[in-house]
């Protein structure tokens, strides 16, 4: 395809979705990815689109009760290729959707590579174009050069913080004579099962204080000058981080025991870690909540201190890396257009949205509002009592631009019900979410 009525620059969730939007409407999409061309960001492991690199996890999916679940269903409603390409590649994880990260990857970049409208480029894009439609989602590992060619249009400089990647295991090494299978509360998922997606390993008072200890005396990554002032996102705070704000606070948190009764004594733990299925074959699992930037002999010492990981193997160790996002309440129309160069799209992660789910949502919304402008057409943005809306209304200004930080998509965004009990709100928040993201959805004018 030799001809392209616009581009996208980079092959993550947010600009997979987008390119798929765009295509699915009829218009010729250059997608450009540079995983591929030999070089690779300090997270990624392979060149594959839309890989996930932090978790497998999609998180809830329940719509009645979950922002997120809620966010789920209204992306499947658009023709979400990122929620139709996790459904072949589920594994079990309660009420929350986990994929395999393989299977879920190859089907994403196959449906892409098997468009007529898509041309899947691997190449560096060092700077932003100076004409031409083109939607920018890069996410948070944005390369050096178009980080600064980003900060150059937007007339300020970029700002970041830290992620943190949790270790992966493989189960052949987990001693279950020690552990036990349970969901939380014995929940079972949406996909049924017994309730049992999630391996849980005990650990008494003494053993969780000793673990504390261990996390805050372990040696750490070390910063380099210009990452010193980086401020961590706490949706995804290194457990050692979380150790340090007290000796409680993991059990308060990802290790917390509340709900998971020990068959072998019939109570709960004085704390517990899980460990979540991270592919398809059940043999790798995910410590959930252990993302760290401990050293990786400190992470393998330490964690095999762990009741039923004594033996375990790694397949990843936990890791850090540095992400980046622009101040987009400032910086973008409602439309996700760069103010100072309209031509110009941001989605993903990169806009200040965190997670996913709502990487791919954003991406979502722009491919439609650069179709939108393409064919001619008007696109109203989705109400800000939905989900979609509410992350939208986020990141295009429903906040103060001072205290602009990443956000995961809840139903403190969404406009207030105070006329509603506490109890019942969640219900009343999705209730009134899904009648008017239908009205909206009924305006819309859907792609061929």
């Amino acid at each position: 395809m030799s001809n392209h009525q616009i581009h996208v620059i980079g092959g993550g969730l947010a600009g997979s979705e987008a390119a798929w939007q765009l295509a699915q409407a009829g218009i010729k999409v250059r997608l450009s990815e540079m995983r591929g061309t030999g070089e690779m960001t300090p997270a990624h492991q392979t060149d594959g689109l839309a890989e996930l690199v932090c978790s497998n996890s999609f998180r809830s999916d329940d719509a009645d009760k979950n922002a997120v679940g809620l966010l789920h269903q209204e992306m499947r409603l658009l023709g979400s290729l990122i929620m139709d390409r996790a459904e072949p590649a589920k594994v079990p994880a309660g009420s929350a959707l986990a994929v395999d990260r393989h299977v879920f990857s190859d089907g994403v970049t196959r449906a892409l590579a098997e468009h007529p409208n898509v041309e899947i480029v691997r190449e560096r894009i060092d700077t932003l174009p100076s004409d031409g439609m083109t939607i920018v989602a890069t996410g948070p590992l944005t390369a050096a050069a178009l980080a600064s060619s980003i900060g150059e249009a937007a007339g300020m400089e970029h700002l970041a913080f830290f992620d943190a990647i949790a270790p992966v295991i493989h189960f052949d090494s987990i001693d279950m004579e020690e552990c036990w299978m349970a969901n939380r509360w014995d929940k079972i998922g949406p996909g049924g099962g017994e309730g049992k997606d999630y391996i849980n390993c005990p650990m008494n008072k003494e053993q969780y204080q000793a673990f504390v200890q261990g996390l805050l005396d372990g040696e750490k990554t070390e910063f380099k000058e210009w990452e010193s002032n980086t401020p961590y996102f706490e949706g995804c705070m290194p457990i050692e981080v979380m150790a340090s704000r007290g000796p409680e606070t993991l059990r308060h948190g990802p290790m917390k025991p509340m709900g998971l009764d020990n068959p072998k004594t019939g109570r709960w733990p004085y704390a517990v870690v899980q460990l979540r299925q991270d592919n398809a074959s059940g043999t790798l699992w995910n410590m959930v909540g252990f993302q760290t930037k401990l050293k990786h002999g400190a992470q393998v010492e330490l964690f095999r201190t762990i009741p039923g990981l004594e033996k375990a193997e790694f397949a990843r160790l936990g890791g850090l890396h540095r992400n980046t996002f622009i101040q987009s309440p400032k910086l973008l129309d409602p439309t996700l257009r760069l103010k100072s160069a309209p031509h110009i799209r941001f989605a993903g992660q990169m806009t200040g949205c965190e997670g996913y789910v709502e990487s791919a949502a954003i991406g979502l919304i722009a491919g439609r509002f650069a179709a939108a402008e393409i064919l001619g057409q008007e696109l109203a943005p989705p109400p800000a009592d939905t989900a979609l809306g509410a992350l939208l209304g986020h990141v295009t200004g429903n906040v103060e631009t001072a205290d602009y930080q990443p956000m995961n998509v809840n139903f403190g965004l969404f406009p207030t019900l105070d006329d509603v009990k506490k109890k019942q709100r969640k219900e009343a928040y999705t209730a009134r979410a899904r009648a008017s993201f239908g009205r909206w959805l009924g305006e819309v004018v859907e792609p061929a």
